[in-house]
C-alpha cells in the first residue's frame, strides 16, 4: 500500500492528531499546491488544483499543529464534491 493511501485511510478515520503537514502531503497527492500570498497572509491558507481550478481555503492551526474536526470534515466534503474521494 502506498504512503498516500495510508495517509488517506488515516485522514478518513479523522484522528484528533491529524497534522497540518499530513494534510499538506495529502492535498499534494491529489494535485493541490499551497498558494503563497506573502508574509501578511496570516493563518489563512489556500490550496489550488491547477487541473480542476479548485481552491480549498482554511485556517492553519495554531498554536498546535493538529487540525480540528470541523476542518477534517470540511476537507472531506470538498474532496468528495470534486470526485477525488468516493
Amino acid at each position: 500500500m502506498s504512503r498516500l493511501k495510508k495517509l488517506l485511510q488515516r485522514f478518513l478515520l479523522k484522528p484528533t492528531d491529524f497534522t497540518y503537514d499530513e494534510m499538506t502531503r495529502l492535498l499534494k497527492g491529489f494535485g493541490y499546491e499551497e498558494i503563497k500570498t506573502g508574509k501578511t497572509s496570516g493563518s489563512r491558507v489556500a490550496f489550488f488544483n491547477k487541473k480542476s481550478g479548485h481552491i480549498i481555503r482554511l485556517h492553519r492551526p495554531h498554536p498546535q499543529n493538529a487540525l480540528r474536526r470541523y476542518q477534517l470534515d470540511f476537507l472531506e466534503e470538498e474532496l468528495r464534491a470534486k470526485g477525488m474521494l468516493k
